[in-house]
């Protein structure tokens, strides 16, 4: 697999060189915090995971045990409480291993009190199940969220790729909010009432759960090929483009962003795709991190999408709502003029597939230098709530601007223009 070298900051003043391996074969173990654990941390590119009530989780190959026993650091094997079965009853911590973070099992759970404490307005749905058999849960919020009623459709997605934990976060947030303000904020009762809104906040549970108890960094899912590769990059997987090039999506399984073998070969995105033409969603938005952008169609070419007008103008929109919370800019752009190439992606296909706005949002931190995939505990509810205007506005939108077209424009793959691709120091988002 491509090594990529991410700066991460971890401990207070603190920055790591961890580098991206393939499946290694660690335990997670945790020492305590510590001035000798932040020497060992930078002279031994540690892979930390995170800190919680002082104590911090390392993914650990069996070299990195032997150098943190020689720093004399006290280590205590915490892979159990990542095993796939119940946790234990007891252990050092008095909460969840990646602390305000969901693993799936939490988000599942998460979800189903949410149906049971509103069970006139939520309704949790199974569009699908991962390679691993786990369900592919959709969190549906509508004033009758038993029927299937002619009304336009908006749809959140999160977590098509595994190590971006806020993208997780916000679209659940966002469910949770419109519940819980149905009752009491006349703008939210509306939106609920004339529109169903649904909600995936983990497209990918499998790598999400690799990502959680073997390795932080993982991107794909959990396609097992041969020679012990393993992933699919989910968002390189739909229809629109797909493979039409080595730039935006690479045919090698060692890469990550090898595409499959071919479109909607992976249960994950198959699951996206039948919900979507099932029901008459009017905008979409696909969280991802990070780079602080908002950006529409298309990806696989630099030239504009036949809505263009349209596309960028409700994106700047909604670009200015999220500047307003908390000051913090979100540049909206097409995303195959603003990044990078990509061929396959889920807005791509979703905009080519039914003529809705589908948007990406690039989450915070705007680079590595500010935490990469990495986000504060404390910074969650910040990034929702300056996102939450922008989701709210979008709803509205599709309500009055119900049955969209396909575009059926096809242009170029791209101008003449030349991108350089990505070079080997880029992270992939």
């Amino acid at each position: 697999m491509k090594r990529a070298i991410l700066l991460l900051p971890v401990l207070a003043g603190v920055f790591v060189l961890p580098v991206f391996g393939g499946t290694p074969d660690v335990k997670i173990v945790s020492v305590p915090r510590s001035a000798a654990l932040a020497e060992a941390a930078v002279r031994l590119d540690l892979d930390l995971l995170a800190e919680i009530e002082g104590r911090v989780l390392i993914a650990a190959s069996p070299s990195d045990l032997r150098k943190l026993a020689e720093c004399g650091l006290q280590i205590v094997d915490e892979s159990v409480l990542f095993a796939p079965s119940s946790p234990p009853a007891s252990s050092v911590y008095s909460f969840s291993p990646i602390g305000a973070y969901h693993t799936y099992r939490e988000l599942a759970d998460d979800l189903a009190a949410l149906q049971i404490q509103y069970p006139d307005l939520a309704r949790v749905v199974t569009i699908g199940t991962s390679l691993e058999n786990r369900p592919i849960l959709a969190l549906k919020v509508s004033d009758n969220p038993g029927l299937d009623e002619d009304e336009p459709a908006v749809l959140f997605l999160g977590c098509h790729h595994a190590r971006e934990w806020i993208s997780v976060e916000v679209p659940f947030l966002f469910g949770r909010r419109l519940l819980e303000q149905y009752a009491s904020d006349p703008a939210v009762r509306r939106l609920v009432d004339e529109a169903e809104i649904w909600i995936v906040p983990m497209v990918n549970p499998d790598g999400h759960d690799y990502s959680v108890r073997v390795y932080r960094y993982w991107r794909k899912n959990r396609r097992a090929g041969e020679g012990g590769l393993f992933g699919v990059d989910l968002n390189r997987n739909y229809g629109k483009a797909w493979g039409c090039d080595d730039e935006g999506s690479s045919p090698d399984p060692a890469s990550d962003v090898y595409r499959g073998p071919a479109s909607f070969s992976e249960p994950e995105t198959r699951a996206v795709r039948d919900l979507i033409v099932s029901r008459r969603f009017g905008a979409l938005i696909s969280f991802h991190s990070y780079s602080q952008l908002l950006l529409y169609p298309w990806g696989y070419t630099t030239l504009p999408a036949l809505q263009e007008s349209l596309l960028k103008s409700l994106g700047t929109r909604l670009t200015d709502l999220m500047r307003a919370v908390n000051g913090r800019d979100y540049v909206c752009a097409q995303a195959g003029a603003a990044l990078y190439l990509t061929n396959g992606d889920t807005t791509d296909w979703a905009y080519a597939a039914t003529g809705m706005p589908a948007y990406t949002i690039e989450l915070p931190p705007l680079d590595i230098l500010g935490g990469g995939f990495f986000n504060r505990e404390e910074d969650i509810d910040p990034i929702f709530q300056e996102n939450l205007p922008a989701m709210l506005a979008l709803v509205d939108w599709a309500i009055a601007h119900p049955d969209p077209e396909p575009d059926p424009a096809d242009p170029p793959r791209r101008s003449g223009r030349k991108k350089n691709p990505p070079g080997p120091g880029i992270i992939r988002r």
